[in-house]
């Protein structure tokens, strides 16, 4: 086994040296989402770029994933000029079986299975019929476009649908092995990536395995719907629980952390933009400006929380400018935001009742009221000073210094013009600031 490192292509491993033609390997496994779309598109990519490859081997076992994300890959390999072929190595479910019929051949392992790709919404239950119709279509469509039985791709989705002799009304298809080889959705029945090979004519050529990159790894950890909820609750929170103290501490720094693992992996996707996290910027700014610039005006604060939804939902989506997909492409942003908004709201009460009052919470984030009741201001309190008398020691127009006792005190004229040395009370003291007046002389 020789490794190879060619420039401009993915890291690969090579099985047989001496052949110069090439089949490039890709491994499909896991969750379908959009870090995968980004593998793939790269692995055929790199395999049209090279002479000597003659065709692409996507190896899968899946259960399946995002609709959007297996849209992208089947819109890629349906334009791929070079023969791709799907080796299920155990499971084409859902999400997978579409990817598979956009391929030219299949060919599945004993035991394997393809089916079952009823949409499903981000509560597991089964989606409604506007998007159960669209997934119908695209199944029926590329099976149409690569030679399959539309009739059997679309029972894959609706169990509605009747073949006879093959399934049933009311059954969801699924095919195991043996039936898609005799319904012609199979090609073969094959144990080894060797074999599906030599099925296509291939068993001299070179396998190449295009490696996931570690970037590329790391974007499908942070970029999995679950981990974006956690990111954005971990935001969320953090954000709440910074504006409840003043200064930048142990919430905002989680929230900081949250921004930035929630937002990197989209923009290198391409989901983010820059204008959509400006405009969550610009929602957050206008929360801080309601709580602490404008409080009880509402305007801005609501603006806020409006535009901070909106951006991040923006950056979930495959949106270009305020161009954006049908609302049944955006079901798992919409799902991801909702939930996420909920668990919020729950992470937030739960707290509030109770962790607030754990001695740990209390040593990482500012939990004791700072209002004036409890001893709390941002000015000195100077009201000892109402009534008592001084000498201006300088002149008042309208501000300036006088003397209070022994106290030198900044003090504001009432509103006439006070000369050095004209004798002054004290007529109020509002936020810190001593008001004072001019005696009459006598």
């Amino acid at each position: 086994m020789t490794a190879l490192a060619l420039p401009g292509l993915p890291a690969v491993w090579s099985q047989t040296a001496q052949a110069s033609e090439k089949v490039y390997v890709i491994r499909v496994e896991g969750l379908i989402d959009n870090g995968l779309n980004m593998y793939i598109d790269r692995g055929v990519s790199a395999a049209e770029g090279d002479e000597d490859a003659i065709g692409v081997i996507l190896h899968m076992d899946t259960f399946g994933g995002l609709v959007d994300a297996a849209d992208k890959i089947r819109k890629r390999l349906l334009a791929a000029n070079l023969p791709v072929v799907t080796f299920i190595d155990a499971n084409a479910a859902s999400a997978g079986a579409l990817i598979s019929f956009a391929t030219d051949n299949i060919f599945m392992t004993p035991g394997g299975s393809i089916g079952a790709a009823t949409v499903v919404d981000g509560a597991g239950e089964k989606a409604d019929e506007k998007i159960q119709s669209y997934m119908r279509g695209l199944m029926r469509s590329t099976a149409e476009a690569k030679g399959y039985d539309p009739r059997i791709a679309e029972a894959m989705v609706d169990e509605r649908i009747e073949i006879e002799g093959i399934i049933d009304e009311g059954v969801l298809l699924t095919l195991s092995a043996s039936e898609a080889l005799e319904l012609g959705v199979s090609s073969g029945t094959v144990r080894s990536l060797r074999e599906v090979a030599a099925e296509m004519g291939w068993e001299d050529a070179e396998l190449f395995n295009v490696r996931e990159l570690w970037q590329e790894s790391v974007i499908r950890f942070f970029a999995s719907p679950i981990l974006q909820s956690l990111l954005l609750l971990m935001m969320l929170g953090g954000l709440y629980f910074e504006l409840q103290s003043p200064g930048v501490g142990f919430a905002g720094g989680i929230a900081l952390l949250g921004a930035l693992l929630f937002f990197l992996p989209l923009y290198i996707m391409g989901l983010a933009q820059s204008w959509e996290i400006l405009i969550v910027i610009i929602g957050v700014g206008l929360i801080i400006v309601e709580i602490f610039v404008l409080p009880g005006i509402g305007i801005a604060g609501i603006a806020g929380v409006i535009l901070l939804i909106f951006g991040l939902f923006a950056s979930l989506v495959g949106n270009v400018g305020f161009n954006f997909p049908r609302l049944e492409d955006m079901r798992t942003e919409l799902w991801t935001i909702t939930i996420t908004l909920l668990l919020t709201i729950a992470f937030v009460a739960s707290t509030l009742r109770y962790v607030m009052k754990t001695p740990l919470f209390g040593r990482l984030v500012l939990t004791r009221s700072t209002d004036r009741a409890s001893g709390y201001t941002s000015y000195d309190d100077r009201s000892e000073l109402l009534e008592q008398e001084g000498v201006a020691l300088t002149s008042l127009r309208l501000s300036g210094t006088v003397r209070i006792g022994d106290r030198r005190v900044d003090a504001i004229s009432d509103g006439d013009f006070i000369d050095k040395g004209d004798r002054v009370k004290v007529v109020a003291v509002h936020s810190g600031q001593v008001y004072v007046t001019r005696l009459p002389e006598y």
